[in-house]
């Protein structure tokens, strides 16, 4: 399976933030669109960053609730693992799986498509396995 089916059983639609909003902001954000990361993008839409629920957490706990007040761009991940519509749920698994992320952009020639969980993922597995289970029983008890 590709990322696309992923894409169009949840929909493309990806919640962002600017680097200079507040930390508190991402967190009522985060509540309101119940969500565990956003994609943080300029002005021109280029991706800047990501932020989870988890780098927020980790951060109070080192910094206190001064945090909330400092900017986004102060706590994002910098270095953002990408995948793109074409490549296929397995390569994504064990890439979420190595690095230990839980939330890929999906980016097509540069432009922000989508974004895809950990639980979307396992989702998309669950539902392949029983795909190949109801195949599987068809095939039996022909």
């Amino acid at each position: 399976m590709r990322i696309a089916e992923i894409l169009r059983r949840k929909g493309d639609e990806v919640a962002t933030a600017r680097p200079h909003q507040s930390v508190a902001d991402l967190v009522i954000d985060l509540r309101r669109y119940n969500i565990g990361a956003m994609v943080v993008r300029d002005e021109a839409e280029t991706i800047l960053g990501i932020v989870s629920e988890r780098d927020v957490v980790r951060r109070l706990a080192e910094q206190g609730n001064d945090l909330l007040e400092r900017p986004i761009s102060a706590i994002m991940t910098r270095v953002v693992v990408t995948c793109d519509p074409d490549d296929t749920v397995d390569d994504l698994t064990l890439v979420m799986t190595e690095r230990r992320i839980r939330h890929v952009p999906v980016v097509r020639e540069g432009e922000l498509v989508g974004i895809v969980s950990i639980g979307d993922v396992v989702k998309s597995r669950i539902s392949q396995l029983e795909d190949d289970r109801r195949h599987l029983e068809a095939y039996i008890f022909r």
